[in-house]
C-alpha cells in the first residue's frame, strides 16, 4: 500500500514519533509532506515523549493524532498509555503505528527477535486494540478496520497498526543532510587508535557494526567491546555501571546524538556520580541515520554545554580529526569524567555487515576480558 494512502485513510494531520526503518516509505511521506513542523510532524526523543506530545495537541484540539515508532519503543509508551492515554485516566484517543521488527518466521537481528514475538501481546496487554498491515491489506480492509477504529477513538480508546516489512510503500526519496566533514567509521578508527586496550561500550546501529568490522580489520580481539545492539539510549547508562565497579580501568562509551537525546537523564545520573574512568563520546550527525536519516534535534542544541551543566568537569565539541585526536589523548591522559562531541556526517559504507559473533558470545567474551584486567 501507498504510504500516501495509508495517511488518507487514517485522516490524522498531526504526526510524532520516532523513526524506523520499517516505517521508511511513512517517514520519507510524511518529511517530503510536512517536514518538521510543529503544527503537523514532531520528531520526539523518545516514544514515551512522542505519546504525551500527541496528549497535549489532543487536549489543545480535539483531533486524533498518530505517534509512529519501531515495536521496540512499545516500553517507552507503557507509561503514559497507562497512566495517562487510557479510558480509565483521561481517555485520550491516539493512532499508534509501529513497524514490527523480529516479526516470527522473518529473519531479523537479535535484539529484535523477542520483542518481535510480544510485540502484539503488549498491546493486548494494554488493552489497545490493533491491526496489522501487510502487503496485501487492501485499501478497502483498511478503510473498514478505520471505520471500526473511529469507534473505539470516539470513547477515549487507543488503536494500534502494525506494520508488517514492507507493507508500505513510497516512491518519492528524501535526501538528509549536513555540513560536517567527519566520517563516523573514521572518528571509530581514531578512537581505537587512541584508546589501546581500553573497553569499550558502544551504542546501538552502525557505530556498534562498524566498530566490530574495525576490530576484525585491525586483528584485535572482540572481546575488547561491548556492543549495545538494542535498547537505544542505554550505551551509557551501561558504561557508568562498568566505570564505577571498574574504577582503576579508564572506559569509554561511543554513543549517538538520537540515543543521547532518547535518554538524556542518563547524563545528569553520570555527572553527578563523576566517575573519573569514564570517557564518554557523543558521535552527533543530527540525524537518526541507521533507519534512514530522518533529522534529531542534536544540530539545534549545545551537547557540551548540557554535558557540564550535569556535572562532567570537562566537555568539549570536535568538527575535524586533528581536533578529535587532542581531545581524545586529553581525555585519556586527563583522569577525570569527559565528554566528547564528535560533529559528523551521515553516511557509511554500502558494504557494511554487522557482527558475526552472537549477542550471548559478546556478552561472555566481554565480562571475560573486563575480569583479567
Amino acid at each position: 500500500m501507498q504510504a500516501e494512502t495509508f495517511v488518507k485513510i487514517l485522516g490524522s494531520d498531526f504526526y510524532t514519533g520516532v523513526p524506523d526503518s520499517q516505517l521508511k516509505a511513512l517517514c520519507n511521506y510524511i518529511m517530503n509532506t510536512y517536514g518538521i513542523d510543529p503544527h503537523h510532524h514532531i520528531i520526539a526523543a523518545n516514544e514515551g515523549n512522542a505519546a504525551a506530545l500527541a496528549a497535549g495537541y489532543h487536549l489543545s484540539t480535539g483531533k486524533v493524532p498518530v505517534v509512529y515508532m519501531q515495536n521496540s519503543g512499545e516500553g517507552n509508551i507503557i507509561n503514559p498509555a497507562a497512566s495517562l492515554l487510557n479510558e480509565k485516566v483521561y481517555a485520550i484517543p491516539v493512532i499508534f503505528v509501529i513497524g514490527w521488527r523480529g516479526e516470527p518466521g522473518v529473519h531479523d537481528e537479535p535484539q529484535h527477535i523477542y520483542q518481535g514475538e510480544v510485540t502484539v501481546k503488549l498491546l493486548e496487554d494494554m488493552g489497545i486494540d490493533s491491526f496489522i498491515l501487510s502487503k496485501d491489506t487492501t485499501e478497502e480492509e483498511l478503510t473498514a478496520k478505520m471505520a471500526d477504529f473511529r469507534a473505539l477513538l470516539s470513547q477515549g480508546k487507543d488503536v494500534a497498526f502494525v506494520i508488517r516489512k514492507g507493507a508500505l510503500e513510497y516512491d518519492g526519496k528524501v535526501k538528509y543532510h549536513n555540513d560536517n566533514t567527519m566520517i563516523r567509521e573514521e572518528i571509530i578508527r581514531h578512537i581505537i587508535a587512541i584508546s589501546g586496550k581500553d573497553p569499550i561500550i558502544s551504542t546501538t546501529g552502525k557505530a556498534s557494526r562498524e566498530l566490530f568490522e574495525l576490530r576484525a580489520a585491525n586483528d584485535q580481539p572482540h572481546g575488547y567491546d561491548f556492543l549495545t545492539v538494542g535498547s537505544m539510549g542505554h550505551s551509557s547508562s551501561i558504561a557508568l555501571g562498568a566505570a564505577l565497579n571498574k574504577p582503576d580501568q579508564r572506559i569509554w562509551c561511543i554513543d549517538g546524538d538520537g540515543a543521547v537525546l532518547m535518554h538524556m537523564g542518563a547524563m545528569a545520573v553520570i555527572g553527578a556520580n563523576k566517575p573519573e574512568n569514564l570517557i564518554h563520546i557523543v558521535i552527533n550527525n543530527a540525524a537518526h541515520e541507521t533507519v534512514g536519516g530522518m533529522p534529531t534535534v542534536a544540530g539545534q542544541i549545545d551537547l557540551p554545554a548540557i554535558a557540564r551543566a550535569c556535572g562532567y568537569p570537562k566537555a568539549v565539541s570536535v568538527s575535524d580529526y586533528e581536533e578529535l585526536d587532542k581531545a581524545l589523548s586529553e581525555a585519556r591522559e586527563g583522569g577525570e569524567l569527559t565528554f566528547i562531541e564528535a560533529k559528523c556526517a551521515l553516511g557509511a559504507r554500502d558494504d557494511l555487515g554487522r557482527p558475526t559473533t552472537t549477542a550471548l558470545e559478546n556478552k561472555q567474551n566481554f565480562m571475560a576480558y573486563l575480569q583479567s584486567l
